[in-house]
């Protein structure tokens, strides 16, 4: 089985239509999806048809918790509440249905995902030593999925010591021996510097997980969230993949 992971879509066609070319062109069996399919940017609605159809695993993300109402506007900041305050004006009801249906958590063939981490599978990120290490004490499970932070990140748990850091695009990680968390990154707001949608593949029988980097039409998106009156700044960051 090969396994396209996918997360923080935030409402970004281009970029999802793009890497779902590229996970096609892989030969993936499956796509898994993090969570935060909306928020931030234009495209709200076609992105959770997209999602809804693909994807054998969805889970909720903070901003598509948000947008159902969840969670309350107030809990996000300036340009993320404003985008979220907007999504949920023009969110369709098929939509929010798919996002309400959805949890910040799930399970299968001895991989656990998150949205967060086990810790906090809605708001927590894994960015530091000390957060991956109470991940990976939290949960006994071999493979550890995660998402939120939109960085790319590869950390191993042997022998009682943490490894790894951030992942670069090609990078391979070997999945026979130590423990992992793994985050693919983002998809439709990449962050790390490098404006590229990021995914991961999974490959079940080569026990081998690599990070991919998909170009997609940037501009485009750009142009979507400045007709619909997003904040400008949305728009500027996906130039810089910041």
């Amino acid at each position: 089985m090969r396994i396209a992971v996918l997360s923080d879509v935030h409402a970004n066609y281009h970029a999802l239509e793009a890497t779902l070319a590229a996970v096609d062109a892989e030969g993936a069996d499956e796509v898994w999806c993090l969570g935060d399919t909306v928020g931030y940017g234009p495209r709200p609605n076609r992105c959770c048809a997209i999602v809804r159809e693909r994807a054998a695993i969805c889970l909720a993300g903070n901003h598509d918790l948000a947008v159902t109402g969840a969670l309350s506007i107030e809990e996000f900041n300036g340009e993320a509440a404003a985008a979220a305050q907007w999504t949920r004006e023009v969110i369709e009801p098929e939509a929010r249905a798919f996002l309400e249906s959805l949890a910040p958590s799930g399970a299968r063939r001895g991989v656990e995902l998150f949205h967060g981490s086990p810790i906090d599978p809605v708001w927590d990120y894994v960015l530091s030593e000390q957060a991956a290490y109470a991940s990976f004490q939290a949960t006994d499970a071999p493979l550890v999925l995660v998402g939120h932070s939109h960085v790319p990140l590869a950390i191993s748990w042997r022998d009682g010591e943490l490894g790894g850091g951030i992942a670069t695009a090609g990078e391979e990680v070997d999945l026979s021996a130590p423990r992992w968390i793994l985050n693919p990154g983002s998809v439709g707001q990449p962050r790390g510097g490098d404006p590229r949608a990021a995914w991961l593949l999974i490959d079940e029988e080569a026990a081998r997980a690599t990070f991919r980097r998909t170009p997609y039409a940037v501009e485009l998106t750009q142009a979507e969230i400045r007709e619909r009156g997003l904040p400008d700044g949305l728009a500027a960051r996906l130039a810089l993949g910041q």
